[in-house]
C-alpha cells in the first residue's frame, strides 16, 4: 500500500503547485533519484530529516525519545531496517519459543503481514523494511539503502548495533553452524534440527548471550552441550565459586558444560576439518591434550559480539582500532551531523553490550538532537545531556537460576582496600559473594547466583551508599535461608531505579499512575505508558507493588476480583456463601451466580466455587452438576499426563504400607501396563491409565485398604514422616503414627491450594516437617508446630506457632489454622504467600503473632465456628474413588465414548515406548514440529461434502454443562451440552496443541467460534441440534471425516513419517481450493 500510494504523490508532484516542494529530483553527482516520506506534506520539505540506521531495540527507542521530545513536529523520521519486521525485543529472544508468535516480541504492537505495526503510520515515521544501508556520504548527508533508495538527511544516527563474532575455526561455512541473534536464526534452527533429526549441539560460548542460546538449543529439545574457552563461564560477571553452583543448576537440567574448551575445527560428516568442505557439521575437535572429539549435528556460535560498523568504514568517520564508532558524551562522532548510539558506539575505548547503557544512550542523543539540531528548548540551558559510562549492574534468570552481579564485583588483585564474605550453600544451590572495603563500612559489590531475592537492596545500597548494619554478615544470607517470605521492601524514593532496562524512576511510575487514574491504571497500562517492566521483566513484581500502593493512596485498589463474572474476590464470596442466612439459597453454582454473579460463568470461577462448596458442604464433587465445576483432574479424580492418560495416586498415610498394598499395587500395574514410580512424598505413582479404565483399577485398589490420594485436588496430599521412636535410635515421639493420625484426619479436605505437612520424630529433622505447609517436628515434651512453609519454585521456612504441645493441642490448633486458611485464602494462594499477607500481632511481632492470637487466644471470637466447620469436614469424609466403583451412575461418567461401548485405548492416540523396562508415550515435540500446533484449513474443510443429520446419542447421555466424547467411525468428537444457555457445540476431540484427544474434558467457558482466545489455533466445529430426545450432528461420511480427523492418522508416534494426509484427505482439502478460487463477491 505505502508504494502504491508513493507512486500517487509522486505523480501528482508536478501537477500540484500547492506542495512546496519540486518534482522527483536527481541527485546531481550520481543521477539517482531521491525519494521524500511517503506521506509528503507541505511542510514536511522544511522540516529536518533524521535518519536512524537500524531498528533495533535502541534505535526504536531513540525515535519515541525524539518524538517525545519534538512537541511542534519539527522533523521528520525515516529508519533502515534490514529484517523482515520491525523492532522487537532481543532480550527476550529465548520466549519465542513459548508461542512462536513474533508479536509477542514486538516493541510497539501486534505486527501485521508485512511486519509492520501501526506506531510507524501514526508517528509518521517511514520505516525501510528488508532494506539494509549500504552506504553514507557524509560530504553530500544521503544514505543509500540495498534496495537502491537514497535517502538525504539533516542528522543520522547510527543504531546498527552488533552481529556474532565467529572465531576463525576451520569448518565455521558448514550446514549446521548458526549465529544466534534474530528470530530468523531461531526459525532456521528449528527447521534444521527437524530436517536433520538433530540429536546433540554445541553452543560455542558460555557469556550471557551463549546460556541463553543454549537455553534455545534445549527448548528444541536437544542435547545442548556448552562450550567456553575460559575456565569458567560468564567470567566477567561471576568467580569459580558461582561459577561450580551455576554448574550443577545447568547440568541438573540435562545440559552439559565443557570450560577450558580449545576448539580447533568444526568437523564435516566427511571427515574433513578444512574451510572449503561444505558437508554438514558432525562434530567438535579440540587441541586439549587427550580431549575427544565431541559428535553433534548443529553448532550455534555465540561467543560475543562485534560492532557493525562497516558502513562507516571508508568514509570520515572515526572508528576503533579494534572497531566502533568513536563517540563523545554527547553521542557524536567525528562527522558533523552523524551520531551513534547502542552496540555501535564505542565511548571511552568501551562498547558496552547491554539494553540498559543503550537506552541510557538514546536518552542523550535524543535530547542533544532536540537540543542543537532541532533547536528545542530542553528548559535547562546549562544542563548539558551526557553519557559518562554505565552501571553494569545485571540481574538475570538463565536457565532458571538467578544470577546477578552489581558495583566492583571483581576488583583488581592489586586493589588492597578489599574484604570479602562468602555464602557457598551446594545443597541449596546458592552462592553470594559480598565485596566490602577494609574496614566493613562501604558495600563495594556483590556476585549472587541461586538466590538474587535481595538485589535490589543490596545493588541500591552499593551504587549509592547508604548505611551498613553494625554487622555487614548480616546481609550475606540470601532470603530463602532468612526464611524471608515478604518481598523485598520497595524504596519510597522517588528517585530510586526500578526498571535498570529503561532507567525508570519509582517517581516516573507514580506520575504514570496519577495521569491513568483509578480507572485507567492497570499493570498493563503503566508498564506500556512507563516503559517500566517492557526490557528483561525483572521489575515487573515491583511494578505491580508500586501500582497497588499508589492506587491506595488514591483511594482505589488493585482489582482482585475473582473474574468478570463476580465482583468479588475469593474471600469475599467465601464469606457471603457462609454467612448467608438461607445456605439453600447457595448451595450450587447456579444459586450463588444468580445471588452474587452475573453471566454463565468460566474456567476461574467454577472451579474457585466448586472448591467453597466442597469446603462448605463436602458432597461429592461429581454429583447434583458439580462435575461441572471441576478442573479436568477433579472431574476424573485423577491427574492427567501427557497423550490425555491419567495417574492413580492412592492415600498412604504417614508413608506406611502393609506388604498386601504393595502387592497388590504391583499386580494392578502389570496387568494395566502402567508406568510406577514411588514419589517425593512417600507414595507409589501409577502411570499410563486411560479414564475409562479408572473405576477397575480403583475397585482392585480399594479390596486392599488404598483410598484415593487426592493428588488431583487442591487438598491435603499427603503427611510425611520419618519412623520416629518406634525404629529409629534418636526418635523421642511416635512420628508415624502421629502422621497417620494427622492425615487421616483432613484427607479430603478441599482448600484454596494444595496442602502437604510432615511430622519428625527427633530435631533431626528428616521428613522435612520446616518445608510443609504445616509441619511438627518432636521434642521431649511433645510436638513444635510449625505453619506456612512450602518447598517448590519459591521454597520458604515455615514458622513456629506453638512450642512443646501434646497430640490433641496440635489437633485442635490446626483444625483451626486450615479453617481460617480455607475461608480467607485467595484463590489458587498457599499458605505461604497468604500467611505473609496477614496482618500483624499486636505486639509487632508479624502474621505468626496474628495467627497465634486468632488460634490460641481466640482474639476475634471465631474459634468456636473454625473447630465446628473442620468437625464437619471429618464428620463427612468420604472416599472419592469408592464412591464411584459402588454406584453405577458415577461410574457410566467413566465412559469412554457416550454413544458406543467401543474403546480406542491408550496406544492408539500416541505411541508408547519402552524405558528401563517400563512403558512411557513418547515425547512431546517442541511447538511448531510434527504432531503439534495442528490446524484445519482456514475455509470450511467439508464445504463441498455431502452432509447428513447423523443422531450421535440421547439427550439423557450428556452430562449438562460439560462436554463428553462420542466416536463417528474412527473419529472422536466432543459435544458440549450448555444447559445454562440452552445451546449445545459438537468440535473435534484433538487439542490441536499436542494433537491429544482431550478437548471434552474441559470446562464449558464464554462459547466462542472455534478460535483459540489467545493464539491462532482453531479447531473444526459441526451444526448440531436435538430432535426430541435425539442429539444430532450434521456431518460428510464416516470415510471423509476419518481422513481428516481420524485417530489412527493423528497419532502421536516418535517417528518421523509423512503426515501430508491421505489422497482421501488431499481431494477434499484440494476440493475446498477449488471450489472458492473463482468465487466472486457482488455488491
Amino acid at each position: 500500500m505505502q508504494s502504491t500510494c508513493l507512486l500517487i504523490l509522486l505523480a501528482q508532484l508536478d501537477l500540484c503547485q500547492s506542495f512546496k516542494v519540486s518534482s522527483p529530483f536527481f541527485h546531481e553527482a550520481t543521477n539517482h533519484r531521491l525519494y521524500q516520506h511517503t506521506k509528503l506534506y507541505a511542510a514536511d520539505s522544511e522540516k529536518k530529516r533524521v535518519v536512524v540506521i537500524g531498528n533495533g531495540m535502541v534505535g526504536q527507542r531513540f525515535m519515541e525519545n525524539l518524538i517525545d521530545l519534538d512537541k511542534e513536529k519539527k522533523c521528520v523520521i525515516s529508519t533502515f531496517c534490514e529484517e523482515p519486521r520491525a523492532a522487537y525485543n532481543r532480550v527476550k529472544l529465548t520466549s519465542y519459543f513459548e508461542t512462536r508468535n513474533p508479536s509477542a516480541l514486538s516493541m510497539t504492537s501486534e505486527f501485521d503481514d508485512e511486519g509492520k505495526t501501526p506506531w510507524y503510520a501514526e508517528n509518521n515515521v517511514e520505516l525501510l523494511l528488508n532494506d539494509k544501508a549500504t552506504s553514507i556520504d557524509t560530504k553530500a548527508k544521503t544514505i543509500t539503502g540495498a534496495s537502491g533508495k537514497i535517502l538525504p538527511y539533516d542528522v543520522a544516527v547510527f543504531a546498527t548495533g552488533s552481529y556474532p563474532f565467529v572465531p576463525p575455526i576451520p569448518g565455521k561455512q558448514r550446514p549446521g553452524v548458526f549465529v544466534y541473534r534474530t528470530i530468523e536464526d531461531l526459525e532456521a534452527m528449528l527447521a534444521y534440527v527437524k530436517e536433520n533429526n538433530v540429536k546433540s549441539a554445541a553452543v560455542i560460548g558460555g557469556g550471557l548471550l551463549g546460556l541463553e542460546a543454549a537455553k534455545a538449543v534445549a527448548d528444541m529439545k536437544v542435547e545442548s552441550h556448552i562450550i567456553e574457552f575460559a575456565p569458567i563461564l560468564m567470567c566477567r560477571q561471576i568467580d569459580q565459586g558461582g561459577h561450580d553452583v551455576l554448574v550443577r543448576k545447568i547440568e541438573d537440567m540435562g545440559l552439559k558444560v565443557h570450560c577450558g574448551a580449545r576448539t580447533e575445527a568444526f568437523v564435516g560428516q566427511d571427515g574433513t576439518t578444512d574451510n572449503d568442505s561444505m558437508a554438514p557439521v558432525a562434530a567438535l575437535k579440540f587441541s586439549n591434550e587427550d580431549w575427544e572429539d565431541l559428535p553433534v549435528q548443529m553448532v550455534v556460535v555465540s561467543a560475543g559480539i562485534k560492532p557493525r560498523d562497516d558502513l562507516a568504514r571508508n568514509t570520515d568517520i572515526a572508528l576503533g582500532e579494534r572497531g566502533g564508532i568513536v563517540v563523545d558524551e554527547q553521542l557524536r562522532t567525528s562527522v558533523e551531523g552523524v551520531y551513534a548510539i547502542g552496540e555501535i558506539a564505542l565511548y571511552n575505548n568501551f562498547i558496552y553490550g547491554l539494553i540498559a547503557p543503550g537506552y541510557d544512550m538514546a536518552g542523550v542523543c535524543s535530547k542533544i538532537i532536540a537540543k542543537e539540531e532541532l533547536e528545542i528548548s530542553m528548559g535547562v540551558e546549562d544542563d548539558e545531556p551526557a553519557f559518562t559510562g554505565a552501571d553494569l549492574s545485571t540481574k538475570l534468570k538463565l536457565l532458571g537460576c538467578d544470577v546477578a552481579s552489581f558495583g566492583e564485583n571483581q576488583p583488581n588483585p592489586d586493589d588492597h582496600d578489599v574484604s570479602s564474605l562468602t555464602w557457598n550453600d551446594p545443597l541449596a544451590g546458592i552462592y553470594r559473594k559480598l565485596i566490602f572495603n577494609k574496614d566493613g563500612t562501604r558495600l563495594r559489590g556483590g556476585i549472587l547466583v541461586g538466590d538474587a531475592g535481595d538485589y535490589n537492596q543490596l545493588h541500591a545500597l552499593a551504587m549509592k551508599g547508604g548505611q551498613l548494619p553494625e554487622n555487614p554478615a548480616l546481609l550475606l544470607a540470601p532470603p530463602s535461608a532468612r526464611g524471608d517470605i515478604e518481598p523485598q521492601e520497595i524504596s519510597s524514593d522517588p528517585s530510586a531505579q526500578i526498571c535498570s532496562c529503561n532507567d525508570v524512576t519509582r517517581g516516573q511510575i507514580e506520575s504514570t499512575i496519577k495521569e491513568l487514574g483509578i480507572e485507567g491504571a492497570t499493570l498493563k497500562e503503566v508498564k506500556t505508558c512507563s516503559r517500566a517492566g517492557t526490557g528483561c521483566g525483572g521489575c515487573e513484581p515491583d511494578v505491580k507493588m508500586i501500582l497497588k500502593q499508589e492506587l491506595e493512596k488514591l483511594g482505589g485498589s488493585l482489582n482482585n476480583n475473582l473474574c468478570e463474572h463476580f465482583d468479588f474476590s475469593r474471600p469475599e464470596l467465601m464469606a457471603l456463601i457462609r454467612t448467608d442466612d438461607d445456605p439453600s439459597s447457595v448451595d450450587s453454582f447456579e444459586k450463588i451466580l444468580h445471588k452474587h454473579g452475573h453471566g454463565d460463568g468460566c474456567e476461574i470461577c467454577k472451579p474457585a466455587v466448586g472448591s467453597i462448596l466442597a469446603s462448605i458442604y463436602n458432597g461429592q464433587v461429581l454429583d447434583d452438576g458439580r462435575e461441572a465445576l471441576q478442573d479436568t483432574n477433579d472431574r476424573a479424580l485423577a491427574n492427567m499426563q501427557r497423550g490425555g492418560t491419567y495417574s492413580v495416586v492412592p492415600r498412604v498415610p504417614g508413608g506406611e504400607l502393609t506388604p498386601e498394598q504393595l502387592i497388590r499395587m504391583g499386580e494392578v500395574a502389570k496387568e494395566y501396563n502402567l508406568y510406577t514410580k514411588v514419589t517425593g512424598a512417600q507414595r507409589i505413582d501409577l502411570f499410563g491409565a486411560p479414564k475409562y479404565q479408572l473405576p477397575e483399577i480403583w475397585e482392585k485398589l480399594g479390596q486392599v485398604g488404598l483410598e484415593s490420594g487426592h493428588a488431583y485436588g487442591k487438598a491435603l496430599r499427603t503427611v510425611k514422616s520419618c519412623v520416629g521412636s518406634t525404629w529409629c535410635r534418636y526418635g523421642v515421639q511416635d512420628s508415624v503414627g502421629f502422621a497417620i493420625c494427622v492425615e487421616n484426619r483432613y484427607k479430603g479436605v478441599r482448600s484454596p491450594h494444595k496442602m502437604k505437612s510432615a511430622v519428625s520424630g527427633c530435631v533431626r529433622e528428616c521428613a522435612e516437617a520446616q518445608g510443609k505447609d504445616f509441619g511438627m517436628i518432636a521434642t521431649e515434651n511433645g510436638y513444635n508446630l510449625y505453619v506456612g512453609g512450602n518447598g517448590g519454585v519459591n521454597p520458604v521456612h515455615a514458622q513456629l506457632l506453638a512450642s512443646d504441645i501434646d497430640e490433641d493441642t496440635v489437633i485442635r490448633y490446626l483444625d483451626r489454622y486450615i479453617m481460617y486458611y480455607i475461608l480467607t485464602a485467595d484463590r489458587l494462594e498457599r499458605t505461604a504467600p497468604w500467611q505473609a499477607k496477614l496482618p500483624s500481632g499486636k505486639n509487632g511481632g508479624g502474621p505468626i503473632e496474628h495467627l497465634k492470637e486468632v488460634i490460641i487466644e481466640d482474639s476475634l471470637g471465631i474459634c468456636d465456628e473454625l473447630d465446628r466447620r473442620m468437625q464437619h469436614l471429618v464428620d463427612t469424609y468420604h472416599d472419592e474413588w469408592a464412591e464411584v466403583v459402588k454406584d453405577p451412575k458415577r461410574r457410566a461418567k467413566f465412559k469412554q465414548f457416550v454413544n458406543t461401548d467401543k474403546v480406542q485405548t491408550r496406544d492408539e492416540m500416541i505411541e508408547f515406548i519402552d524405558q528401563r523396562g517400563q512403558v512411557r508415550p513418547t515425547n512431546w515435540q517442541a511447538d511448531g514440529q510434527a504432531y503439534t500446533n495442528w490446524k484445519p484449513e482456514e475455509t470450511d474443510v467439508f464445504a463441498r461434502s455431502e452432509k447428513s443429520w447423523v443422531t450421535v446419542g440421547k439427550t439423557t447421555d450428556f452430562a449438562p454443562n460439560v462436554g463428553s466424547a462420542v466416536l463417528y467411525g474412527e473419529s472422536q468428537l466432543a459435544v458440549f451440552n450448555n444447559a445454562m444457555k440452552g445451546e449445545w457445540y459438537c468440535t473435534q476431540n484433538m487439542c490441536p496443541h499436542k494433537q491429544a484427544f482431550v478437548l471434552s474434558q474441559g470446562i464449558i467457558g464464554d462459547a466462542e467460534d472455534g478460535h483459540q482466545l489467545d493464539g491462532d489455533l482453531s479447531i473444526i466445529t459441526f451444526p448440531i441440534k436435538v430432535v426430541g430426545d435425539d442429539v444430532m450432528v450434521e456431518l460428510p461420511s464416516e470415510d471423509e471425516v476419518n481422513a481428516i480427523l481420524g485417530t489412527s492418522g493423528l497419532r502421536v508416534q516418535s517417528s518421523c513419517m509423512d503426515i501430508s494426509g491421505t489422497s482421501l484427505e488431499k481431494e477434499i482439502l484440494n476440493g475446498v481450493k477449488n471450489s472458492t478460487a473463482g468465487v466472486v463477491f457482488a455488491d
